[in-house]
């Protein structure tokens, strides 16, 4: 006899760790940019430049990258600039090894940004990193048996979701947008800001689609006698192909994604001026993608002239118990911070998303966090001004039958941002976040792997009577009673004429040892 044997792919995470770094550092502005006299705006992006696995320790080099806009000296204009802090750091985890996958995510928890003086920014920042360490697992499975010899076994079905791929990717996008027609040529560009919005991924044969939208919005010096500071903002649709050897239709994508590098150029239009701006972005793709199964595995095995004793592997069976989304809606109103600079005109606004706690309750996840605004604005002087407000939110996407054992992981943007100017000082905030969710269940499973083939104990089968009337007990079933006595399923039926396997406790079977 022979089992037939299936493979099962998973993936599990073998290791954590995770880390604090604090980065500081006074920064001088370049020569060639004008006095700084208030800090308008700052974003800090993570470059990673190696993540580089040792015995039970990672390290970590990278550099902090913080882009700041502020308002010179001269009235009505702005400038930015670049404060780039490079960072090492070892972080010990155990169970790594050289060479080993390790998946990092960084957070950026606090950014503060303040004016020495005229000439000089200081940059204080605190970077949280998570790491794992992810492995990917075959495991054998028996679903069937080829027999010769006279035996019984059943099998069960298990919903499980497996591992299909798993790889890094980018996806290159080139807009261009033109200036509308009031507004002045561009003589430099000062500041930019790129976000997406509604993406969404499917998975098609050996590619995934992508599709979503992008918002760009501008700073800049206009041309000639327009040289105060100017913006344009837009927003354009987007869709595209990702090429993957491997994917199929209907599998379950869980894909993670960021903005990486941006170039932003000006170029000429038809006219030969410079009013078009052409941003060209890549996203870095993290791309896992599952397929759901109903797997039929051989669950017991029993020998009627043999022997015949299952071995069994516990192993940790994933199953899909959900993929989807919610939205979380924050409206509310807000003071500015500078009320000494009251609001002529709103420029832009952009949103953050900080997650504090995310945790398993009755049948959902509840999320806390903080959502922070900056908005630009004009002043009565004409002058460019910014506000940031701090708006705290509670939210629980629901998760029929999550337990604290499921595992789960969380996405989330902002899908809709609006802020509306109320008067002078006060605006009027309202979003829309939302978080995707993939949640799988994991159940522990003895799965077969190997079987023990014996000739029978000739005393044991002795002390068998040769026939009997075996009285069912409470959760008795005719397998169990077949097992115990070496029986096939098929001559318990005949005997006791039965059409199906039920039985109920109380009830009288016939057993007759050997056939009949």
């Amino acid at each position: 006899m022979e089992l037939v044997k299936k493979k099962i792919h998973m993936d599990r995470i073998s290791s954590r760790a995770g880390t604090q770094v604090v980065l500081e550092e006074d920064v001088n502005i370049s020569d060639n940019k004008p006095d700084a006299s208030y800090l308008l705006n700052s974003k800090g992006e993570i470059i990673m430049e190696e993540i580089r696995a040792g015995e039970n320790v990672v390290n970590l080099r990278g550099r902090l990258v913080v882009s700041i806009l502020y308002l010179t000296d001269m009235e009505g204009t702005c400038a930015s600039m670049e404060a780039v802090i490079p960072f090492e750091e070892r972080v010990n985890m155990e169970g790594v090894s050289n060479g080993d996958l390790i998946l990092t995510d960084w957070t950026i928890e606090d950014l503060t940004v303040g004016m020495i003086n005229s000439r000089k920014i200081s940059v204080q920042a605190v970077v949280s990193f998570g790491l794992e360490m992810e492995e990917h697992v075959e495991q054998d499975a028996a679903v069937d048996i080829y027999h010769e010899e006279p035996l019984e076994y059943r099998k069960r079905t298990y919903p499980v979701v497996q591992l299909v791929l798993q790889k890094k990717d980018i996806f290159r996008l080139k807009e261009e947008m033109e200036l509308s027609g009031n507004l002045p040529n561009v003589f430099q560009t000062i500041w930019h800001h790129i976000t997406f919005d509604h993406v969404e991924f499917k998975a098609l044969e050996e590619k995934i689609s992508i599709q979503g939208e992008m918002r760009a919005f501008f700073l800049y010096e206009g041309e000639g006698d327009n040289d105060r500071t100017l913006w344009y903002e837009n927003t354009v649709p987007f869709s595209g192909i990702i090429e993957c050897h491997g994917c199929r239709e209907n599998m379950i994508p869980d894909i993670r994604y960021s903005l990486g590098q941006c170039n932003v150029e000006v170029r000429q239009d038809f006219d030969g001026e410079e009013r078009v701006f052409c941003v060209e972005p890549v996203l870095d793709l993290d791309i896992h993608l599952y397929e759901e199964e109903n797997m039929e595995v051989l669950s017991d095995i029993y020998g009627v002239d043999k022997e015949i004793e299952a071995l069994t592997t516990e192993v940790q069976l994933k199953s899909l118990l959900l993929s989807g989304s919610g939205k979380c809606k924050i409206a509310e109103h807000a003071k500015i911070q500078n009320t000494e600079m009251p609001m002529y005109q709103l420029i832009h606004s952009e949103g953050e998303i900080q997650i504090e706690e995310q945790a398993v309750v009755e049948n959902g996840i509840a999320i806390t966090g903080t959502m922070t605004v900056t908005t630009l604005y004009l002043c009565s002087t004409r002058s460019i001004y910014a506000t940031k407000n701090m708006m705290p939110f509670q939210y629980v996407i629901e998760a029929e039958n999550i337990t604290p054992t499921s595992i789960f992981k969380l996405h989330h943007s902002i899908e809709q941002l609006t802020v509306t100017m109320l008067d002078s000082d006060e605006l009027d905030v309202k979003a829309a976040l939302q978080f995707k969710v993939i949640v799988f269940a994991v159940q522990k499973s003895n799965l077969i792997t190997d079987i023990k083939v014996e000739e029978l104990d000739l005393n044991k089968l002795s002390e068998l009577p040769g026939m009997v009337i075996y009285i069912a007990g409470q959760g008795d079933t005719l397998w169990d009673i077949g097992k115990r006595y070496y029986v096939p399923i098929a001559q318990l039926k005949e005997v006791n004429e039965l059409v199906t396997e039920d039985i109920k406790a109380g009830d009288k079977i016939l057993v007759v040892k050997g056939s009949i």
